[in-house]
């Protein structure tokens, strides 16, 4: 490995720098430079997919496009998703409550095997008797684990998976409930998918009505925005950033909306990489934020 080609370790604060003089010349090269020495730090993969929202006031210019499009890497690679993966769920839940098959108010009573640990929770409160609506909530806000196999208890793997390609989905998918820990006798991850056709289900969620603003009021609750919006704009209105994160042991993952753009980044790696992988999502974003202060 060459000095150029070594890994710079560059902090975000470099990063943005350089983002800002690229914004300031419209130069898509300079953003691909950046992301490029993003992922030679990275201990891992890191897949970045970006698109603006459409319609997106103001119409992005040639240069606004070009920036967009060096916000791209790796976007076709399939990689675990943690957490991400909870989005399929959440999109099957508000397609079917939208389309009056599934009632909001329906009480689901939790199983035992439904108790999962990890993040969330349910496994520190009494009630045994929750809403469809509180675990989609409950899912979206604070990654509940045993909401989430609840509710996948409650509509099926398959039908999850089904609405998924049914929305352009066909490489993103769920491969079994959530488990803590999981075991050499169940499939090796929860989920499984790609930046592009993750940044593309975000999109769609930017709708102004229907099952979209309902998955989006969901997401806007989300409580963790140390990934990709780490070093973005306080938000007290809680309006322009809604996403989901990610998180395991090799896997770091943030899929959402920022302003007016919608945005997956993916990275995964060998165990214990977490605080590298981390550190390369937190810097893909410093990127996507200094592009969407510019649409």
């Amino acid at each position: 490995m060459t000095s150029h080609d070594r890994p710079s370790g560059e902090s975000a604060a470099d990063l943005l720098r350089a983002a800002a003089s690229a914004v300031e010349a419209g130069d898509g090269s300079g953003f691909a430079e950046a992301l490029r020495r993003v992922a030679a730090a990275c201990p891992g993969t890191l897949a970045v997919s970006v698109r603006p929202l459409t319609p997106a006031p103001p119409t992005p210019t040639t240069d606004d496009h070009a920036l967009l499009g060096a916000l791209a890497l790796h976007e076709d690679e399939e990689l675990p998703l943690a957490s991400v993966g909870k989005l399929l769920l959440l999109a099957e839940v508000a397609m079917s409550v939208d389309g009056g098959t599934l009632d909001p108010d329906e009480p689901v009573a939790l199983h035992d095997d439904d108790y999962c640990g990890g993040s969330g929770l349910l496994t520190g409160l009494s009630a045994r008797t929750w809403t469809i609506g509180d675990l989609a909530l409950l899912t979206a806000a604070v990654s509940d684990n045993t909401a989430t196999n609840a509710l996948l208890r409650r509509v099926g793997l398959d039908r999850v998976n089904a609405a998924g390609a049914a929305l352009g989905l066909t490489r993103t998918r769920l491969l079994d409930r959530i488990r803590e820990p999981r075991g050499p006798e169940h499939p090796p991850v929860f989920a499984l998918g790609t930046a592009r056709e993750l940044a593309g289900l975000a999109a769609l969620v930017a709708a102004p009505a229907g099952w979209p603003a309902l998955m989006r009021g969901w997401m806007l609750a989300n409580t963790d925005h140390g990934l990709v919006p780490a070093f973005a704009w306080h938000d007290p209105e809680g309006r322009r950033l809604a996403n989901k994160t990610g998180t395991d042991d090799g896997v770091r993952a943030d899929v959402g909306l920022l302003g007016p753009l919608a945005y997956a980044v993916l990275a995964s790696g060998p165990p214990g990489s977490d605080a590298g992988l981390a550190r390369a999502v937190r810097q893909a974003g410093a990127l996507i934020i200094a592009v969407s202060g510019t649409l």
